[in-house]
């Protein structure tokens, strides 16, 4: 048997995430030599703590050995499991990661340019989220499309998040964009 790809995997262990209402945000193998780790990436909105994943983790090493039993797998002659949420520096790729972090900053970086913004709601549709900053006293709220090619990643914040700006995040899409019509 074959040393299961991370798509293997994922079929895998799908069932056992999604019932506990998680995501698998990345799986990465690393072989070396006969034996390997299987690091395992998950999170949901509500932002899972340390005894769901500890749960999780074990769920899934039950469910691989007796995978590897059945010679379903085959991960080696010995293999770590490591189960964890992503952690900030996970790049923003898809709606839920953007939904996930609401009210938090994001650089956003393409040809070169960077800027950095708050994000606020997403559309209903998932296709469009509302950015916000304040630049020279003046709050800014823009409208960004998810479907453009463009390197988002969370920022890490020690300040306190002014409150003007957490007004307009807490804000629904709609509503946003009203606000943003009407301080043209």
């Amino acid at each position: 048997m074959a040393f299961p790809s991370v798509e293997e995997l994922s079929h895998l262990i799908a069932p056992v995430v999604s019932s506990h209402g998680l995501d698998i945000e990345a799986i990465k193998i690393t072989r070396a030599g006969k034996k390997s780790v299987v690091s395992i990436r998950l999170d949901a909105d509500d932002r899972p703590d340390l005894d769901k994943i500890e749960v999780l983790a074990q769920e899934i090493s039950e469910l691989l050995d007796a995978a590897e039993a059945a010679n379903e797998v085959n991960l080696g002659a010995g293999y770590t499991l490591e189960v964890s949420t992503p952690g900030v520096d996970l790049p923003l790729t898809a709606p839920r990661h953007w939904r996930r972090n609401r009210h938090r900053l994001v650089t956003l970086s393409q040809d070169g340019q960077s800027s950095t913004w708050r994000i606020g709601a997403l559309s209903a549709e998932e296709d469009s989220v509302i950015l916000v900053r304040t630049e020279k006293k003046q709050r800014l709220v823009e409208v960004h499309e998810l479907a453009d090619p463009v390197s988002a990643v969370v920022e890490i914040e020690f300040a306190k998040t002014p409150e003007a700006e957490l007004e307009l995040t807490g804000l629904d899409f709609e509503l946003a964009m009203t606000w943003r019509e009407d301080h043209k």
